[in-house]
């Protein structure tokens, strides 16, 4: 005769392998400041959305189809990239995979991401933003401003007290200070180096002087 005291422990066992597949599989990332997310991606495009369909993209380990979303896209612009105008994107079927979802309409989006031997691949730990929710600021350091400054480090600060550990980088505090990540020095600051090759934030439209030593307006 079963016990089903052991029944009801197969169980457990069973949600609890479960829920530990669901963790294990669940994405995590660390938001980055969206000049460090330029400087880190290979593709850097304001696009929008002209389709959506799922593919299929092989088999994992345990033989188990490998799902993908497909979002076929109208590159308006390339702000970093291979030089071709990019077609298409993708991305994870669900959010739990890191995946984006985009909406296939008018709007349009600033789309950071990964060039892989099949096309351009974006998660959630890229830099994936509608278009009219960047600021002036935002649009302008895409030009130019972002690159500027890739050889500068900016380190976020989780909780204080925090530091930076070299004259390269710059330390990010909007999280500490306005609980956000989208806070000023994210809408309006960039990291770029300084005349004595040290990095520090500088705030405006225009290029810095070249013998800035401080944080600027323009």
């Amino acid at each position: 005769m079963n016990n089903p005291n052991n029944s009801i422990f197969a169980t457990l066992v069973v949600l609890l392998l479960w829920r530990v597949k669901e963790i294990a599989e669940a994405c995590s990332c660390s938001p980055v400041h969206p000049q460090q997310a330029f400087c880190n991606a290979d593709v850097v495009i304001r696009a929008k959305v002209v389709g959506r369909k799922e593919i299929a993209s092989g088999n994992d380990v345990y033989g188990n189809p490998i799902k993908r979303i497909q979002y076929d896209i109208k590159q308006i612009k390339m702000f970093k990239g291979p030089g071709q105008a990019v077609e298409a994107i993708f991305t994870a079927p669900t959010s739990a995979m890191c995946g984006v979802t985009l909406e296939a309409d008018s709007k349009e989006y600033l789309i950071t991401g990964k060039m892989e031997s099949d096309g351009v691949h974006v998660t959630l730990c890229d830099f994936v933003e509608p278009w009219s929710d960047l600021t002036h600021t935002q649009t302008l350091s895409l030009n130019q401003r972002y690159q500027s400054g890739c050889d500068c480090r900016i380190v976020r600060c989780q909780s204080l007290p925090c530091s930076i550990g070299g004259p390269e980088e710059c330390l990010w505090t909007d999280w500490v200070l306005e609980a956000t990540h989208r806070g000023k020095q994210a809408q309006f600051f960039t990291c770029i180096p300084r005349s004595d090759a040290s990095c520090n934030w500088y705030r405006g439209s225009h290029a810095p002087s070249k013998e800035f030593m401080d944080i600027e307006d323009p």
